[in-house]
């Protein structure tokens, strides 16, 4: 079942993203974050312009998926929405990434959003092979920005028209 976000929700999409930092290669972040950084995450995804949706498994939250201001107050790119996305470790390959990324693309199409752009790191090839099924296209790279303790990798820039 996919719902919108709850502030019960916040240590289980906590400990998700903290799961995504430990892999590595899966977040440009490199420490865990805390409660309240998540606290806050909520604030920003409690609205139906920049909103939030959990996936639930048997009562337990099993991934999630934002959609946030692009270049936050900048008018022009009102229309454009960047996507982020996790799946708990515990419930991956089972689907729940392409159950929340089709529900997201509906949801930005009935939003009236135009363009949902993806910002990720050119290691996490199952976040692009996700991407690439549901016809985002790679737009950008800026290649070897992301240092992680002396391997670097590019950043990725992958784009999706929903809305002409």
């Amino acid at each position: 079942m996919i719902r919108r976000v709850t502030r019960d929700d916040i240590p289980a999409v906590n400990a998700i993203y903290n799961e995504a930092i430990t892999a590595g290669f899966c977040t440009a972040d490199t420490v865990h974050k805390d409660i309240d950084y998540t606290n806050s995450w909520f604030t920003e995804h409690n609205s139906d312009k920049t909103p939030a949706f959990v996936f639930v498994e048997g009562g337990e939250v099993a991934g999630w998926i934002s959609l946030s201001e692009y270049r936050k107050g900048r008018q022009a790119l009102r229309y454009t929405q960047e996507i982020s996305y996790y799946v708990s470790n515990k419930f991956k390959n089972k689907g729940i990434g392409t159950m929340l990324m089709m529900f997201a693309v509906e949801y930005a199409q009935s939003a009236g959003i135009k363009t949902l752009i993806a910002i990720l790191l050119d290691r996490n090839k199952p976040s692009i092979a996700l991407l690439k099924k549901f016809g985002f296209e790679q737009w950008a790279c800026l290649p070897s920005i992301a240092d992680f303790d002396g391997t670097e990798c590019s950043h990725l820039y992958y784009g999706l028209r929903i809305n002409r």
